[in-house]
């Protein structure tokens, strides 16, 4: 026996109705699934981060010729392929060092701006670091890391007793690699003698020269064309 055709109408009411909210369901399925596999290709796709590393850099513009301090100095961290050659990794290796060359606000700290071999670098083989004491401060002061200059030495010479003081040159075309600072006296902590430190990359026997030189005499520079 068949039942009455309106009270078939509610049972095929909700039957549509359910098979319109899977088909739904299925919809939204789908698109979930599809956005799930395109972030899964994205996240595929994207390379991972580089490691990093630790580095020192300078907190703020240092002039050369600072003794390094703490304050001085800051902890960052780099990419490692972006990590310079003879870059520091802790302030203690930096604190207490000489500045060879200027260095600028979150510059990275390398041996290259140090006083000591790495600062050599790039000037050629057999070249030392010599520390000469200039006279004149004032005329020091005006000196800059990469200055092309020549040493004089005003005084008598050895052997010489009776004959005026003249000039001489003790030391031709020699480069500035760093000036001392009046606030921090870098090369001379002690404050030991007049007038200005500054550190000159010459040769060897260029170097026993100006130290001969600066025994008997007032030595000054006067500075190259570039």
């Amino acid at each position: 026996m068949q039942g009455h055709p309106q009270a078939r109408q509610p049972l095929a009411r909700a039957f549509r109705e359910l098979a319109r909210a899977a088909t739904w369901h299925r919809r939204w399925l789908a698109a979930g699934l599809m956005a799930a596999s395109v972030a899964f290709a994205i996240s595929a796709a994207t390379p991972a981060p580089p490691p990093m590393v630790r580095a020192v850099a300078a907190a703020h513009d240092v002039p050369a010729g600072a003794v390094l301090k703490a304050a001085d100095l800051r902890l960052v961290r780099v990419p490692d392929r972006l990590l310079p050659a003879g870059a520091q990794g802790t302030a203690a290796e930096v604190v207490g060092r000489v500045l060879g060359a200027p260095i600028r606000a979150g510059e990275i700290v390398t041996d290259a701006r140090l006083v000591g071999a790495g600062l050599l670098a790039g000037y050629g083989d057999g070249m030392v670091a010599a520390p000469v004491r200039i006279a004149d401060a004032t005329a020091a002061g005006l000196l800059r890391t990469g200055d092309v200059v020549d040493v004089l030495a005003a005084g008598a010479a050895p052997g010489s007793e009776g004959l005026p003081p003249e000039a001489r040159l003790v030391a031709a075309a020699v480069r500035v690699i760093a000036v001392a600072t009046s606030a921090d006296q870098a090369f001379g902590a002690d404050g030991f003698g007049e007038g200005a430190l500054v550190l000159l990359a010459t040769s060897s026997e260029t170097a026993r020269r100006l130290a001969s030189a600066a025994a008997f005499a007032r030595l000054s520079v006067t500075i190259r064309a570039a």
